[in-house]
């Protein structure tokens, strides 16, 4: 075996080494949770499914780009309906974060694309299923007079830190 392909071997060997003991001597706890904080003197988030801060611990940071509702196929699911849009939306960011090891409790920030201000309710409710209490993401809703397609009524463009532990590099 060659310098370089033992060298390669041992750091492999070396890594999974340490992300073992890390999962093991972790095991049953959420480490490097995004947490969030509100404070008494500033408007709330009253459970709308967004914190007003959020503490980026270590990790790997994730940039998505934005999510819209479309299948695999490109094709649009919830023609017309805001809420079954902005399940598949997380049902899309949910499938991304599972390929580099996450979860959607790692998302520490969503800027937020909607076309009508009265889609903004069902949009944060349906944030508040997917979403953990108390470890929301921040978020910032931005109303547009269309997205990328002339059937999306909702984009999604999420943040998210993964554990080291949990990372998996695609």
């Amino acid at each position: 075996m060659s310098e370089q392909n033992y060298a390669i071997q041992v750091h492999k060997w070396w890594r999974l080494s340490y992300e073992s003991f890390c999962i093991f001597e972790n095991a049953g706890k959420e480490m490097f949770m995004p947490s969030g904080f509100e404070v008494d003197n500033v408007w709330q988030s009253r459970n709308r499914g967004f914190q007003m801060g959020v503490i980026q611990d270590e990790g790997v940071v994730v940039h998505l780009t934005g999510q819209v509702a479309w299948t695999t196929e490109e094709k649009v699911v919830g023609k017309g309906d805001v809420e079954a849009q902005t399940r598949q939306i997380f049902d899309n960011t949910r499938k991304l974060l599972i390929k580099v090891g996450g979860k959607l409790s790692d998302i520490i920030s969503i800027t937020t694309y909607f076309t009508d201000r009265s889609q903004l309710p069902i949009i944060q409710k349906v944030r508040t299923e997917y979403l953990r209490s108390g470890h929301e993401p921040v978020s910032t809703s931005v109303m547009v007079a269309g997205l990328g397609h002339e059937d999306f009524l909702v984009e999604l463009t999420p943040i998210a830190v993964i554990p080291k532990h949990r990372f998996i590099r695609p």
